[in-house]
């Protein structure tokens, strides 16, 4: 069955970088457009960054200059680098698949991992 697994969350300091992970399995990844969105607790599900399977990449304003997507087909794998993290960027970041072109809402999405944990403290 399709399973999304994500990992790289932790804690981090103001100012520091961490790497995000999303293995993919069960499904034909290089036919799929990727996405990260992440969930702060009381807040909605917000649209972080998605690759197209022809790698075009789309961000929010938010995280636009500090994050980079990308994802390795050969390795049906999915990448979300964050540099110059700040506090708001608390929160779980899930991974997701689509069949479609491209989206940046949530229920476009087809399947989605279990999320990690990304904390930056101040």
């Amino acid at each position: 069955q399709v399973q999304l697994a994500e990992s790289g969350g932790g804690l981090v300091q103001a100012g520091g970088s961490l790497t995000l992970s999303c293995a993919a399995s069960g499904l034909t990844f290089r036919r799929y457009a990727m996405a990260w969105f992440r969930q702060a607790p009381g807040k909605e599900r917000e649209f972080v960054a998605a690759i197209t399977v022809t790698e075009n990449t789309y961000y929010a304003d938010s995280v636009k200059g500090r994050f980079t997507i990308s994802r390795d087909n050969a390795k049906n794998t999915v990448y979300l680098q964050m540099n110059s993290l700040k506090p708001e960027d608390t929160a779980a970041y899930y991974c997701a698949a689509t069949q479609r072109a491209s989206g940046r809402r949530w229920f476009e999405y087809d399947y989605w991992g279990q999320g990690t944990q990304v904390t930056v403290s101040s």
